[in-house]
This record gives structure tokens, sequence and C-alpha cells, in this order.
């Protein structure tokens, strides 16, 4: 199989305009940063601010970014003026999201013209090693009209 193909050849700009309006992903202080056709990486820098009563990145914070990344990565194909919504998703959390980063990879599985399967890894980086701490599969539904960007 080759690499997927974006329908909207804007979809970098696209992708990053939406992921600025999204509360959510500020609050947390995440960061967009990369975007390819069917892949986004979104960046959390560990605080207080996302911690559980152990220390550790709260797993509300690692499922936000995972589905986020998830997301994103199925908006990257998807069509100019579409837009996309979580359907579902299940996270697997493999062990404690602790580390100078953490990182959720999503990438498309399968698209569809109206619904997305995406997983989304996420990972704990300390002293330049990866640790898996998470795995996100979701459902993702097209939205026509709603692109994120204007509304």
């Amino acid at each position: 199989m080759g690499d997927p193909v974006p329908a909207d050849p804007n979809f970098e700009a696209r992708v990053r305009t939406s992921f600025a309006k999204q509360g959510l992903m500020d609050t947390l202080g995440a960061s967009i940063v990369r975007v390819a056709p069917g892949a986004v990486e979104i960046l959390l820098s560990p605080t207080h601010a996302v911690s559980q009563q152990h220390g550790f990145v709260h797993a509300g914070a690692v499922a936000s970014i995972a589905d986020s990344a998830a997301g994103y990565a199925a908006l990257t194909l998807m069509p100019p003026g579409a837009g996309v919504l979580t359907a579902e998703f299940k996270i697997n959390l493999l062990a404690p999201a602790m580390g100078d980063r953490i990182v959720a990879r999503g990438r498309v599985v399968k698209a569809g013209r109206t619904l997305t399967l995406a997983q989304a890894d996420v990972f704990a980086e300390r002293d330049a090693q990866e640790r898996l701490v998470a795995v996100l599969m979701a459902t993702l539904m097209t939205i026509e009209g709603r692109s994120g960007v204007d509304d």
C-alpha cells in the first residue's frame, strides 16, 4: 500500500487552524508538532496541572491527546469543508505516563467516506528513550459542512 493522498491540498493548514481553536488542548498545554497525510503528532509537556495523585500524567490528559491525534490524523484525509467527530474510542493504558514529554502519534488505519478508523500510540519520553504508555483505537465520523475552521 502506498502513502495516503489527502483530498484537500490545504490539509495541514486546516488541521493546524482547527487545533488552535481547541480550548482543551490549550488548557492541557498540548501542541501539534507534526502533520502529514494520515498522521498527526501531539506533544504534551507534563506539569502539575495534568498530574494525578501519584505524580503521573492523568489518564484523562493521555486519552485527550490520543483522541485528538487520531482525530486530526483522520481529518488530514477528509475533503475540504468536512470536519471530524469521534464516534467512539477505546484506550489501553499500558504503563504510567511519566517523563519529560508525552507524545501521541495518530495514524489512519482505514479511511472511509463516512467512518475512519485511526490509532494513536502514546509514548513517554525521558533521556531520549521512549516508552509506550497507551494505545487508542478510534472510530471517527466525517461531518460535512463543519470543517472546524470557519465554524
